[in-house]
């Protein structure tokens, strides 16, 4: 089938979940394969804007209906699930280490590491990004290209309802330690996440280089190097300080490589 066949298809059998006739269950498993060979995205830049293609997160609920629950082995460690995992990581050109584990159905572009790690179904990571120990991908995120996901990060995926934006993580940017990025939020191309950052669609991403200062919601810009910090705000109760993010500075071409980049955190005095 054409991926327009694919989406006619899937979009009725979601009417009906509970009985797919067998065209229907073979155009979702049609579009997993396609989505683990990296032929399809759940989402993808068009024209300089993400569109998130809600027949395809439709397609990766209704497969959670497809395959039993099997016992799967790796070597001396049992796993007990419905959904494979990836496979052939020599000839898919990606390094995985022990304890690395990427569910059938995302992609890996050539190129990706994988240190003790998540990446969960409808995941995309591009080539020559890290992910390293203990991050994990939820379902459905986009990663960019020569990006770090330093230890600990916790990427946000979205399944429902169709449509709803994952997390989208653009080229080279940098993702440091502890850092959670949720809610459907875009990390720019570029850009620099201290460590310990937590950013959801709400989250206020203070530029405090302006004046007056500058608030993002849902995005960070590209190439701005961003602190936790807090602000207060004022409740029945009193007044408290709520979690924000500061925008500091902005990365330039002299912070590309990691080195370089190592030395602005300790100008900017934050920790990667």
């Amino acid at each position: 089938m054409t991926t327009t066949d694919l989406e006619r298809v899937i979009v009725a059998a979601a009417e009906h979940p509970s009985a797919m006739e067998d065209h229907e269950v073979s155009a979702v498993e049609q579009t997993i394969e396609l989505l683990d060979r990296g032929e399809i995205r759940l989402a993808e830049k068009v024209d300089g804007d993400w569109v998130v293609h809600g027949w395809i997160q439709q397609a990766i609920n209704l497969y959670f209906r497809v395959p039993e629950m099997e016992t799967l082995h790796a070597g001396p460690l049992e796993f007990h699930d419905k959904i494979p995992l990836k496979h052939d990581y020599a000839g898919r050109g990606n390094r995985v280490v022990a304890g690395g584990v990427a569910r059938y159905g995302s992609h890996l572009e050539p190129g990706v590491v994988m240190m003790p790690s998540f990446v969960n179904i409808g995941a995309y990571v591009g080539t020559g990004t890290m992910v390293d120990t203990w991050a994990t991908v939820g379902s459905g995120a986009q990663i960019g290209r020569r990006v770090h996901l330093a230890g600990g990060v916790g990427i946000g995926g979205v399944l429902e309802p169709p449509g709803a934006r994952p997390v989208i993580v653009e080229d080279d940017a940098f993702i440091g330690s502890r850092c959670i990025v949720v809610e459907g939020v875009i990390v720019r191309e570029g850009a620099v996440l201290a460590a310990q950052n937590s950013i959801t669609a709400s989250t206020h991403i203070v530029d405090v280089t302006q004046d007056p200062a500058v608030t993002y919601k849902g995005e960070v810009p590209a190439g701005a190097i961003v602190i936790p910090g807090s602000r207060s705000r004022e409740f029945p109760g009193g007044t408290y300080e709520v979690n924000c993010a500061l925008i500091i500075g902005s990365r330039t071409g002299t912070h590309d490589d990691k080195l370089a980049l190592m030395d602005a955190a300790r100008d900017f005095g934050f920790a990667l």
